[in-house]
């Protein structure tokens, strides 16, 4: 009986972080995650991984195994389970963000809460989950026992001996699978390319509450709303110099009322204030926290340092703090966002300029340690662009690992007869792209957006008689992003377009006459300024 082990999403590219293994025709999904865009994605909100290859095996997919509660592994769960309602699998924190992001889409699902270290048997599949430590509270790493042998996923972990929650990565717990014998180890990637050990957590909380209490007016701490240990930290910093607190970003306010509800954040009574009553307090005595620190568009800290927050306006004696680093492809959002902070005049301190940031992610020394641990008879890395896996896969091999695939997604792994192999393309894998309501995959959309966007639109618009086919008005021209020298184009737009249409039968027919106008229109332009904008003729019958 072989075990396949199918990569729908995560492997070279940050987010949509997505498996599935299957017994005997069952499957569990692990993690459902998303991805958000990159800058030429215009238009779209979201990115998901491709579930038609699991759907449309109708009832293979059993359940799905949620390793923790970040988006990149949960925000893709709904739009899944409005076409297959399975019953989820998670620790307690993980549960509640993943079901309050469900309830969004108007989808009840079948939440199970698991403890860590309890085995949980659901069809052909018997697992646990073991805890890590990362970014947010209640992460776990998972090991699933199959006929081919221990299959470990660890989730995003890195081994921070003085974690905030005191959770330590349960090496013990991973040491006995070791033992035992993991037949396959499914890696995370994400900082494998960098040297030595991530610093603790707890080196951050020293550093905010330094920064918070050095600053003479109003702060602003803007983070991951999710990276519940950095808010407590934020927390404790403003609590300790006298500070109010507000919350702003829906995100935030979302997922911190949730979290101090099961324990997960703790928050002295009387600390956290509304915004309006913190606004009407002295600034040196006022902590924001917010969303904004990927330089979104639209969130909070991105409007304010654009000065466009309906409620914040910036001055040049608050201090702003931006707890976190770009993920990559935010690099210029955040550098932007940067830029605005730094004309208004207010005092700015990010990753690049002190220490208000540490990566929930194991870097190298971290993952060897690991990799000595577990001891697994093979590895494939995930969770991360091609170049991280890369890396890690030259850390899994530096320590004797016997076998390790550098995986795609789409790529499945089958282990058969103790034997290991890696079928290239196997499943659906494409970016599916979220735009408003609308769910699809029409890369050719993407195309039409960046074309419009590079080369412009010009609209031709032309009336003609509805009996005769004789033309009575136009052609008149318009355009939108092609030069600003308008009126020179449109007079040889205009002209070649004349020129085009006299040779036209008549009556004219009107798909022939758009044909002759697009045609006509492109070549004008090419002449004029070796450009190729998208033309739009428009013929009205009068």
């Amino acid at each position: 009986m072989s075990v396949r082990v199918a990569f729908h999403g995560g492997l070279g590219e940050i987010g949509r972080n997505c498996a599935t293994i299957e017994i005997n025709g069952q499957m569990a999904m692990v993690d459902a995650g998303l991805m958000f865009p990159e800058e030429d994605m215009l238009g779209v909100d979201l990115v998901l991984p491709d579930f038609s290859s699991v759907l449309k095996r109708g009832d293979a997919l059993s359940f799905v195994a949620l390793t923790h509660g970040h988006e990149d592994h949960i925000g893709s769960l709904g739009y899944l389970l409005r076409e297959r309602n399975v019953p989820v699998y998670g620790t307690a924190l993980t549960i509640a963000l993943a079901e309050s992001r469900v309830s969004e889409l108007g989808v009840e699902a079948d939440m199970r809460i698991v403890e860590t270290g309890t085995w949980v048997e659901h069809g052909n599949f018997r697992f646990a989950f073991i805890p890590v430590t990362h970014s947010v509270p209640d992460a776990t790493g998972i090991a699933f026992e199959t006929p081919e042998g221990i299959i470990v996923h660890t989730g995003d972990f890195k081994l921070d001996p003085t974690p905030i929650d005191g959770v330590t990565t349960d090496l013990q717990s991973f040491a006995g699978f070791g033992r035992r014998g993991v037949r396959l180890l499914l890696a995370d990637s994400t900082n494998a390319e960098r040297p030595g050990v991530v610093d603790s957590e707890k080196t951050v909380g020293v550093r905010l509450a330094e920064l918070v209490h050095e600053a003479d007016g109003r702060v602003l701490i803007a983070c991951f709303a999710s990276h519940l240990h950095r808010v407590q930290q934020s927390i404790d910093a403003a609590v300790a110099d006298g500070r109010k607190i507000a919350f702003i970003g829906r995100s935030m306010l979302r997922i911190s009322e949730i979290a101090s509800g099961i324990g997960q954040l703790d928050i002295p009574d009387g600390s956290v204030v509304a915004l309006k009553e913190l606004l009407a307090l002295p600034p040196e005595k006022t902590t924001v926290i917010s969303t904004g620190s990927q330089g979104e568009p639209f969130a909070a800290l991105s409007l304010m340092a654009a000065g466009e927050h309906r409620s914040i306006s910036l001055d040049p004696t608050d201090t702003v703090i931006l707890s976190a680093t770009p993920i990559p492809g935010n690099e210029k959002r955040v550098s932007r966002v940067i830029n605005n902070l730094a004309r208004v005049g207010v005092t700015v301190h990010h990753g690049l300029n002190t220490h208000v940031h540490v990566s929930g992610h194991a870097a190298a020394e971290e993952l060897k340690v690991f990799y000595n641990v577990v001891k697994p008879q093979a590895v494939v890395p995930v969770h991360g662009e091609q170049r991280h896996m890369l890396a890690n896969a030259g850390l899994a091999r530096s320590v004797g690992i016997p076998e390790v695939e550098v995986c795609e997604d789409g790529d499945v792994v089958v282990l058969e007869n103790g034997e290991m192999r890696v079928e290239r393309g196997a499943v659906s894998s494409s970016y599916i792209y979220v735009d408003g309501l609308e769910v699809g995959e029409d890369e050719a959309v993407l195309r039409d957006r960046r074309h419009l966007a590079d080369d412009g639109v010009i609209l031709i618009t032309i009336g003609v008689d509805a009996r005769k086919g004789d033309i009575v008005f136009g052609p008149d021209v318009d355009s939108h992003g092609v030069t600003g020298d308008s009126r020179v184009l449109h007079d040889a737009v205009k002209e070649r377009v004349l020129q085009g249409i006299e040779t036209l039968d008549r009556p004219l027919d009107p798909d022939a006459l758009r044909s002759r106008i697009r045609n006509a229109a492109r070549k004008a332009v090419q002449s004029h300024m070796k450009r190729r904008p998208v033309v739009f003729p428009i013929v009205i019958k009068v």
